[in-house]
């Protein structure tokens, strides 16, 4: 059995678009100390943002 009650976890979306949320990323937080994101893990949520933007111009052209 594993326990998640003394686990830490973080999701990143968007409220961007008008017809979607788009779930960017969701990460278990490691770090015992501070509250800082990694930057692999923000470079990550970049690129899917980048990526979620591009899908939504071409799905809503002409709309």
């Amino acid at each position: 059995m594993t326990r998640y009650d003394s686990d830490t976890f973080r999701a990143v979306y968007t409220v961007r678009f008008e017809t979607a949320i788009h779930v960017l990323h969701a990460f278990q937080k490691k770090a015992r100390r501070g509250i800082a994101t990694p930057t692999q893990e923000l470079d990550l949520v970049r690129r899917r943002l980048r990526a979620a933007e591009q899908h939504y111009r071409d799905t809503n052209r002409g709309d």
